[in-house]
């Protein structure tokens, strides 16, 4: 597959990445929607900069970005500008991951429909529900669950995060690689105990996420009372592509209803809005900050929405190419590669 060119297509006057020239180090990148990008280290006169750094100081630096793109909008009218000189076109620089995070949360069967497919999918061979009926008494439960229950929200290791153009190795041991597009949400301000009201304050921006889940390893076959196994399952290397972008929260007007698409060799398998999850952005971010410490640059991964391939019966082989996009965040590309093959 030849590498998917990096588009500067998203909300909002800018957005945030890591790119990096060939043979140069990666550096953390204000883009702009005509394409063009500003090295921060620079611009912001620190040359250890990260983009993890800037949401370290997201509340200082917030204001000074949106300046610097006024800017770059400013010199193509023709008015002159400090930084005019410094942009780059995005053509030709390679797209990282957008953030190295230090910790992932990620939620477990958050869309309705999603977890209605799946329960319908893995039903005992003796269960003497027609589908009809199961999916009926499951949605009863989802309902119930969305009113009266709490989120479920396990670890993610950042080690599986890598790129949003970058190949995706299918371990030899994966029997059921499975895709899994979501919204990702990245963490601006340290958030501990905090409300439902106070979480969207917490929250820098938004970006896309694919959890690959191997369907074969999620439950443990030698202790079925451990449950689920999400080490083993969700995080082998490469197992999260991340990005392109992350956008500013202040540029999605409404979180709650963007547009999850995932096509798989160019054929639609998820096209879902996120007004499907039972639990919403805020109510995330202040349930998993009731247990844990969420830092700057911290992402948590939003869950997945109907029609992975267990629903398709269609899982990932080697050479299928994932297009991924969220509505104003933008689109990734990847290709799952069997381990070993060339």
């Amino acid at each position: 597959m030849k590498p998917a060119a990096p588009s500067a297509s998203f909300s909002g006057p800018f957005a945030l990445g890591t790119l990096s020239a060939p043979d140069q180090a990666s550096f953390p990148g204000l883009v702009v929607p005509e394409g063009r990008v500003l090295d921060l280290r620079t611009a912001l006169c620190d040359p250890a900069l990260t983009t993890r750094r800037l949401f370290e100081r997201w509340d200082e630096v917030l204001p000074r970005l949106g300046a610097l793109a006024a800017d770059e909008a400013d010199a193509h009218s023709d008015a002159p500008t400090d930084t005019a000189d410094a942009w780059r076109p995005l053509d030709g620089l390679r797209v990282h991951a957008p953030v190295e995070p230090r910790q992932v949360f990620q939620s477990g069967a958050n869309y309705r429909q999603h977890v209605i497919d799946l329960e319908v999918a893995h039903r005992a061979p003796d269960d003497p529900r027609t589908p009809e009926a199961a999916r009926a008494e499951i949605a009863e439960i989802m309902d119930r669950r969305a009113a009266e229950d709490l989120p479920y929200v396990f670890i993610g290791l950042p080690s599986a995060i890598t790129g949003p153009y970058d190949d995706v190795v299918l371990p030899s041991w994966a029997e059921q690689p499975d895709w899994e597009l979501e919204l990702a949400v990245v963490v601006g301000r340290p958030a501990y105990r905090v409300s439902v009201s106070e979480a969207l304050a917490h929250v820098a921006g938004y970006t896309i996420a694919n959890d690959l889940t191997d369907r074969a390893t999620v439950f443990r076959r030698d202790m079925k009372a451990i449950g689920t196994d999400w080490l083993r399952s969700k995080n082998a290397p490469g197992f999260t592509p991340l990005g392109p972008w992350i956008v500013p929260a202040a540029s999605i007007a409404d979180p709650g209803d963007l547009r999850v698409t995932l096509k798989l060799n160019g054929e639609t398998m998820q096209d879902e809005s996120t007004k499907d999850m039972l639990f919403g952005i805020a109510r995330l971010v202040s349930y998993a900050s009731q247990t844990s410490r969420l830092l700057p640059g911290d992402l948590v991964l939003t869950g997945s929405p109907a029609g992975n391939g267990m629903h398709w019966g269609r899982l990932l082989r080697d050479g299928d190419v994932m297009d991924g996009s969220i509505t104003g965040l933008g689109s990734q590309r990847t290709r799952a590669v069997a381990q070993g093959a060339s």
